[in-house]
This record gives structure tokens, sequence and C-alpha cells, in this order.
């Protein structure tokens, strides 16, 4: 299913890689990406693909987890996983479209064995259209602006299936993470179970 469905599609766009740019005003912050998705272009060079995720990823996904380092994975799930089996796989690149977003940074068509280098994803609460999310980016693209783009599409993909705010929990020691959100205007606050927990939120 389209996971994107309410956004309207266009032709493929370039998209140059940037680093320590403010955040576009949240009224001008570009649609997410169209169906077919658009190419993403690194500083130095390599063509990726933002797009929707899809089922058959499932594979891509499982050698990007394989790219992460051990800290990238308990920075994402919060907690250490060694391995990301092929059931969990199919069960994370299965996204139900109106309640659901996620968005993968991956090789472009054509590429050998491709990979999933970025999972942006969104779970909205239908009652209180309240919408949790989780972003891994792999440490080589790193200071290539991957995680403010993905969290950009992200949020006008949330506002477009009718969420009204955006929330995570982010390890105290992701600095990172932090301060991404920072960037973006999210606001901060301890989580009431985990003092090294920080629950980041920005209305949509």
């Amino acid at each position: 299913m389209d996971t994107l469905a309410n956004t309207h599609r266009r032709k493929e766009k370039v998209y140059l890689g940037y680093a320590g740019r403010r955040a576009a005003a949240d009224h001008a912050t570009p649609a997410a990406p169209a169906a077919e998705g658009e190419i993403f272009i690194t500083h130095d060079g390599v063509r990726l693909l933002l797009r929707g995720i899809h089922p058959g990823d499932f594979e891509a996904l499982q050698r990007g987890f394989a790219g992460l380092t051990a800290q990238e994975i308990r920075y994402r799930f919060l907690h250490p996983i060694t391995e990301l089996p092929e059931a969990l796989a199919r069960r994370l690149c299965d996204i139900e479209g109106e309640n659901a977003v996620a968005l993968v940074l991956i090789d472009p068509p054509g590429a050998k064995d491709p990979e999933i280098h970025a999972v942006a994803r969104a779970f909205i609460d239908p009652v209180t259209l309240s919408a949790e999310f989780a972003l891994v980016v792999q440490h080589q693209l790193a200071g290539h602006g991957v995680g403010t783009l993905l969290m950009q599409r992200l949020m006008a993909a949330c506002r477009a299936l009718g969420a009204t705010e955006l929330w995570g929990d982010v390890l105290s020691e992701n600095g990172t993470m932090l301060e991404l959100c920072e960037h973006l205007g999210f606001s901060r606050r301890a989580a009431f179970d985990d003092p090294g927990v920080i629950r980041v939120t920005k209305p949509l």
C-alpha cells in the first residue's frame, strides 16, 4: 500500500545533500516524496533514492541493519539488538498507510544487492492524532543532511495523514539526535518512566 497516498505524484526530483542549514519554516517544508521517490545526492556524489518503504524491501533493510554500529542500533531501538530476523524485517516493511509512514533512503534501481541506508518512520494514534517517530541513519551518511531531510519529509507525510503532533523518545546520550530535534523546533522534557530518556515533541 502506498503510505504517501495523499501526496501529489511528480517527476523524479533531485535533492542535493547539505548540512548545517537552518530548517525551513513549517509552512515552507517540502512535501513528502511522491510514490516513485526522489534522488538524493551526497556531498561525495553518491546517488540514493528517497521513497516510501515497500513490502519487498526486507532484504535491503536487513543489509542496511548489518551496516549499523551497535550504538546506532541502541539509539534506534533504545536497547541492544544483535540481528534483524526476516520475520521482523518483513513486518517493518509492511506499512498500513492510514496510520503509519516509513521513508527509506535506498540504493537506486539497478543497484546490485540494494541496501537501505536510513529509515524514518512514524505511527499515528488514530484517536489522539499524535504520531510517534523513529529515525536511524548509517554513520557513513553523517553530515550529509540526511536526518534533516528525512524528518522534514516525515513531518509532511504525517500532516498529510492528519497527524497534529510528532513525538519520540531519545536516549539522553544521543546528542546528535537531540541537536537535530532542537534544530527542527522540537521541545523536550524528561520521560516520566526513565530518567535516561528525553521525550521530544513538535506540533504539526
